[in-house]
């Protein structure tokens, strides 16, 4: 385990922005982690794929890059299929793996970036499939006592785009692995968007070839264009607030959320006529109005900036306030785009 001074960041985050981290250290085996987490630092932000995350300045701590790796399987059960996966997985990978080895149910959850470490946190979801509903358990290290704990879905406490380990856990504890359940036999879930068109008797790998075909038409590649996939959360509004909203705009895509209702922040941010609106190097993606891209010389300055003229472009129109997905990181700490300061 080699210890790094003023390390430049750029490389482990899907934005491409340059920053600095005072110490970095990549770990790849549990003992490696324990002994990192002991190193004396102000403070210190553990990092995955780093494809949900802005620093917005250079960081005064310690950076652990978790790279565990491995999988193991379980095929004991009858009804099911159960996977323990290591934190470091790189998280389509290991989705064309299970297909591969004709473990079906993770297609809908297809080219999102990242980790398997990161998934429970965010609780990654797309096409109508959340990790939720696939997750069997996750393991846990405790950042003060460096003790193991297993967490059950409900311990979770997964919701949109949440969990625990972005509340009551944040930076309390450090995710090794992640067990996945799928179920036997396999059930096709294609109710969403334009994987309907497939037909009742679509294959795993069909559905699988759709999720990364129409992700690859509407998001960009971060290996080519930097950026970190769905900039803002869809917005969760009341029933009066959509129905004042819906009478002037009757054919406003919309699901519904428990009591609430869902919005598409995408089309939110499209009918405001920001698609291509640009900062000096930060664009509103000209396909996908939901990503903010770095067209190759974005400061961090740049995406702030932009990101906060959306928000108020979109409040002030429809009243909707937009919440950022992505993780906003400054000099002493995880911040966020309220706070972030555009100077």
């Amino acid at each position: 385990m080699q210890i790094l001074k003023n390390h430049n960041l750029k490389p482990y985050t899907s934005f491409g922005v340059d920053a600095y981290a005072a110490q970095f250290v990549t770990v790849t085996t549990l003992t490696e982690l324990k002994s990192a987490l002991a190193l004396p630092t102000p403070q210190r932000l553990i990092l995955g794929g780093g494809s949900n995350l802005l620093f917005c300045d250079d960081f005064d701590g310690l950076v652990i890059r978790i790279c565990l790796t491995g999988i193991t399987v379980n095929e004991s059960a009858s009804d099911v299929v159960s996977l323990h996966v290591s934190a470091g997985e790189n998280w389509h990978e290991f989705v064309q793996w299970t297909l591969a080895q004709g473990y079906d149910g993770l297609e809908n959850l297809a080219l999102i970036p990242g980790v398997v470490g990161a998934a429970p946190v965010q609780n990654i979801g797309a096409y109508g499939v959340e990790l939720g509903d696939v997750c069997d358990y996750v393991d846990v290290l405790n950042i003060e006592t460096l003790a193991v704990r297993r967490y059950t879905p409900e311990e979770c406490q997964f919701g949109y785009r949440d969990s625990i380990f972005k509340r009551e856990l944040k930076d309390r504890a450090v995710i090794i692995a992640v067990g996945i359940k799928l179920a036997k036999p396999w059930v096709a879930k294609i109710n969403y968007g334009p994987l309907a068109s497939l037909g009742a008797d679509a294959s795993a790998v069909a559905i699988f070839k759709q999720v990364c075909l129409t992700r690859q038409q509407k998001l960009p590649d971060p290996n080519k264009l930097g950026n970190a996939g769905s900039f803002f959360k869809n917005p969760i509004i009341n029933k009066i607030q959509f129905s004042a909203i819906a009478a002037l705009h009757p054919h406003m895509p919309h699901y519904p959320a428990g009591d609430d209702i869902k919005l598409a922040a995408g089309w939110l941010i499209d009918q405001c006529e920001l698609k291509g609106y640009q900062q000096g190097g930060a664009q509103v993606h000209t396909e996908q109005a939901l990503v903010i891209v770095n067209t190759g010389s974005a400061t961090a300055t740049d995406i702030i900036v932009l990101a906060k003229h959306i928000q108020t472009t979109v409040l002030a129109r429809f009243g909707v306030e937009l919440h950022h997905e992505v993780r906003f990181m400054g000099r002493d700490g995880e911040t966020n785009l309220a706070e972030v300061s555009c100077g």
